[in-house]
């Protein structure tokens, strides 16, 4: 078996000592600051960040072509550390790797050859040219269209292209835009450079927050590009080259919650470690550590988890993960959210003034629900597919896990696998019964869905991994099996309220009564109160792990 794709981690642990040296020197708390208050994107450091010196983007691009050769393990571990550090930065890299995926996707050997040997060297920041006032998560609505240019034989020569595209990160500092048109046969990308006569920059955004990262319109009025410059030479692939980049990009956004939230928790913890109030350490408290910094944290870790395992399976050669990356975007980008909520809520009115960090972190995550597909578009997509698998598999596929989960329940039963099991065939009970019920065509009901479908198979990584570390006697073992149970008790008990939740807020009193209660029994069965033991318990352990934490 071929070793997976990616650096070697000493190469990925250097490429992220690198970073944090730079970006340590460069911006210190009060710069990143100071760039939020001004809603100024640090472009000296961009293009520091780019250049022969540190070659940061290098990790994006294959070796062929000057680049590294980064994984979807080494892109994950890099974003999520640059998010730590600023999620405004942390976008215009991942602007960056958007721009260029179209390139790398769909380009001939030629196109590759040409833009990202130019890349490489770091003279051009590049920009993703797609979304448009009236097109934002449904790409295939895009207006700006893209028609042929042709000679006096009539053969097409290049295409004149107009628009207005919308929120396009690095819109007013690129070097190159990959622009997606739709031309006679179908949506393309092409490649426009700046200065081209008709591209210009629009208006810059005034965001809540990300707000050192450069975001404008950019708008297209008769921009003629030539034909080598469409991507793929072929028009009508544009569409496939966005949705072939879902994988990646979604895992890297997923990566930034998780980078923001971890950043914004560790600050909280190391404030309540020294804040004394009632005659101790905030962290003393049974309720502020173990509402606002354990759960959180777990919730984090459970993501990591989930995060690590797709990333690995993308770099084996998995091409098709598209159900779960956005199961990955959706749960870490939530869970990051939620973690810089508590982050505020632990700093008390600290926590609300522009001085501290975590009051910016939280203004900045919030846009990891939203760009590279909605919260709800990523619900949409996993209980979508997840629930047609089911159907096709007859149960078999979330029962296969479930089987591979009381197995790991046989060898290590402190990670929390049997409930991790029992919430999987909850879940096949629901859906099965909700698909027979014809209640699926419901949006709420397939949200819900995805709730139950993302937590049980986050829940089925972060055991698998807590697994996996006591198989080897890992150090660490012993507190990521206290977590993974922590998150495989919540886990039942979210199963079973969404479960009832399904079931029940769309039936009238006397309408398919019987098979309600027959589906909610099954659940009952599965999921009775007693699932909650030990709960308080096993948070008390992973709260003094973390206290002891430097």
């Amino acid at each position: 078996m071929s070793a997976p794709a990616g650096l070697s981690r000493e190469m990925c642990d250097m490429v992220i000592q690198t970073l944090q040296q730079v970006v340590g020197r460069e911006l210190p708390d009060s710069r990143i600051l100071d760039l939020d208050q001004n809603d100024e994107c640090p472009e000296d450091l961009v293009r520091h960040l780019l250049s022969p010196d540190v070659g940061l983007h290098l990790i994006f691009l294959p070796e062929e072509y000057g680049g590294l050769g980064g994984g979807a393990r080494d892109i994950c571990r890099v974003s999520e550390v640059m998010a730590g550090v600023d999620l405004g930065l942390a976008t215009t890299f991942l602007a960056i790797l958007l721009g260029t995926d179209p390139i790398l996707v769909g380009g001939t050997p030629d196109q590759k050859q040409k833009w990202l040997s130019r890349i490489a060297t770091g003279e051009a920041i590049v920009a993703y040219g797609v979304t448009e006032p009236e097109a934002g998560s449904n790409v295939a609505s895009i207006q700006t269209t893209a028609v042929r240019i042709s000679d006096a034989e009539g053969n097409v020569t290049g295409y004149r292209i107009n628009g207005a595209k919308q929120f396009i990160t690095n819109g007013g500092i690129a070097d190159i835009y990959t622009i997606l048109a739709k031309t006679p046969d179908g949506p393309g990308f092409f490649v426009v450079e700046r200065g081209t006569p008709g591209l210009a920059v629009g208006r810059h955004e005034d965001k809540h927050g990300i707000r050192s990262s450069n975001t404008t319109g950019v708008l297209l009025e008769d921009v003629e590009v030539p034909q080598e410059n469409l991507l793929g030479l072929v028009e009508g692939q544009g569409l496939k080259q966005a949705n072939a980049v879902f994988g990646y990009t979604r895992l890297m956004v997923g990566a930034f919650g998780l980078g923001a939230g971890q950043a914004a928790i560790d600050r909280a913890l190391a404030y309540g470690k020294s804040r004394i109030q009632f005659g101790g350490p905030l962290v003393e408290k049974e309720g502020y550590l173990l509402n606002l910094l354990v759960e959180p944290w777990i919730d984090l870790a459970a993501g990591r988890a989930h995060m690590d395992a797709i990333a690995l399976r993308i770099d084996e050669g998995n091409a098709d993960m598209g159900t779960e990356g956005a199961i990955s975007k959706y749960w870490c980008t939530e869970a990051g959210n939620r973690a810089a909520d508590a982050a505020i809520q632990a700093h008390g009115g600290y926590g609300y003034t522009r001085e501290y960090m975590v009051e910016k972190i939280r203004r900045d995550v919030r846009i990891t629900t939203i760009y590279e597909g909605t919260s709800e578009i990523q619900r949409s997509i996993i209980a979508m597919y997840r629930w047609k698998e089911t159907v096709r598999s007859k149960g078999a596929y979330y029962e296969e896990m479930a089987a591979r989960m009381d197995a790991l329940h046989g060898d290590y039963p402190e990670v929390g696998a049997d409930l991790i099991a029992r919430s999987l065939r909850a879940l096949n009970t629901v859906i099965t019964g909700m698909h027979q019920a014809r209640r699926t065509r419901h949006q709420m009901v397939m949200f819900t869905f995805a709730d139950m479908m993302s937590r049980c198979e986050v829940a089925y990584e972060f055991a698998s991994r807590a697994g996996s570390l006591a198989a080897e006697g890992d150090a660490s073992a012993g507190t990521e099996g206290a977590m993974s149970r922590v998150f495989a008790i919540r886990c039942a008990a979210a199963t079973s309220y969404a479960a009832h939740r399904c079931v029940l807020s769309l039936q009238d009193a006397e309408e398919n009564a019987d098979s309600a209660e027959a589906m909610l029994g099954v659940v009952a069965e599965l999921l009775p109160p007693a699932v909650y033991t030990g709960l308080w318990l096993h948070m008390a352990e992973v709260g003094e792990h973390l206290k002891q934490r430097d």
